[in-house]
Order: C-alpha cells, then structure tokens, then sequence
C-alpha cells in the first residue's frame, strides 16, 4: 500500500477520494469508528454508502483495504489542516512560535470547533484501542511525522535539541490540550453551558491554549 509523507497530506482535491469511493471511506469512518472493524459488516457499508457489496472489493480489495483506506483519509484530512499553516522551517524562534501557534489553532478548530471531524475522531479512538494495523499506518504516514514536526519548530522556537526526550513529551502535552477539548467535548459544553462547541467558542480555547504555548516557551527558553 502507498504511504503517505508529511509533503503528501494535504486537501488538495485532486488527491481527495470521489465518488463511489469516497462514499464507502466515509462509511467506514462511521460505522468502523462506532461499531468496531469486526462488528461492522460489508452489507452495512454497502448500504450506508448506497451500493452494492461487490463495489467494496472492486474499489479496496476486501473490508480490511477500505478499513486502511480510511486511514490514509484521516492523514490527508489532518495533513491538510496542518499544511494551511505552512510546510516551510521558520528561520527565527519568533516565527517557530507562531507556526507552532498557528498549527494549534487549526487543530482546535478542525478537532473541537465543527462537526465534520467526530467520525475521524471516532475511528481512530477505536484504531488505538484495537491497536491494529491501520494505527501502525496512521502513526507511521501522519502522527509521527506531525510530532517531529512539532518538535523541530520547538527546537528553534527554544533552543532546545528536537529529539530529545524531554522536547518530545512537551509537544506531546501541548498537543493533548488540543485532543482533550476534542474527546471532552460533552464535557466542556456542560460546564461552560454551551449549547455547542462551535468556531467562536474554538477561537477562546484557542486563545487559551495559545497563551499556555507561549508560556511554556517563555519558561523552556530560560532553563
């Protein structure tokens, strides 16, 4: 199967699935993500995509290529919301900083702030609690070039080394702001006594979670 890179996630529509194809891979994005890979049955996504069965193995081969296909959906989807920040290397630890912002900001809103991500949300909580193959796939095509990412912006932004344990686990708590207003999203609507989480209520978590960034630089580039 293609891999996906971090040069190759993006929205571009030539590269975005259509048709019949399209409308089985965002079956499967719901029906794997609430009833499971197993539970889920190929007759079910037949007709949650209106075809016919035989169209999943002529367009993915069997179940297990269309669950995988929508993994390379959820890294071309995020991949793309990332891409609009910007795929360049900042040369400075000020633009480092906004990058970093910038990404994180696209992420409250693509994650929190609609509705259009809940069945990427929903299949890859339950690919990483399978901890199945599609997981090895996402973390390999998306998730660990993301990370490196995120973690060679901190090192300019701070001076810190990119790889260093240390740097590694604070993207990682930076980021879990981002995946916790996302998983808590019922939650957060509760407490704050929101009828949604809608863009104007991401662009406050967003200025929240841009306000911790930029302190925890402050702090990592006095250490």
């Amino acid at each position: 199967m293609k891999r996906l890179t971090w040069g190759h996630m993006t929205n571009h529509p030539d590269t975005a699935p259509q048709g019949t194809r399209a409308e089985l891979i965002a079956a499967g994005l719901n029906l794997f993500g609430r009833k499971g890979f197993a539970a889920t049955s190929t007759r079910a996504l037949a007709a949650a995509a209106n075809t016919n069965v035989a169209s999943i193995a002529y367009h993915f081969g069997s179940k297990d290529g269309l669950r995988r296909a929508c993994g390379e959906e959820v890294a071309r989807r995020v991949g793309g919301v990332l891409a609009q920040a910007g795929t360049d290397m900042p040369a400075t630890p000020a633009s480092a900083a906004m990058r970093i912002e910038q990404m994180l900001r696209r992420m409250v809103l693509f994650l929190a702030g609609s509705y259009d991500a809940d069945d990427i949300v929903g299949f890859m909580l339950r690919e990483i609690g399978e901890d199945g193959p599609v997981l090895d796939d996402v973390y390999s095509t998306m998730i660990e070039p993301m990370h490196r990412r995120f973690c060679a912006l901190w090192a300019i932004a701070t001076g810190r080394e990119a790889e260093s344990e240390a740097t590694r686990l604070v993207v990682f708590s930076v980021i879990g702001q981002v995946l916790y207003f996302r998983i808590g999203r019922p939650i957060v609507e509760r407490r704050l006594g929101w009828s949604a989480l809608g863009p104007a209520e991401a662009a406050r978590i967003g200025d929240l979670l841009a306000a911790n960034l930029h302190a925890i630089l402050d702090r990592e580039r006095t250490q």
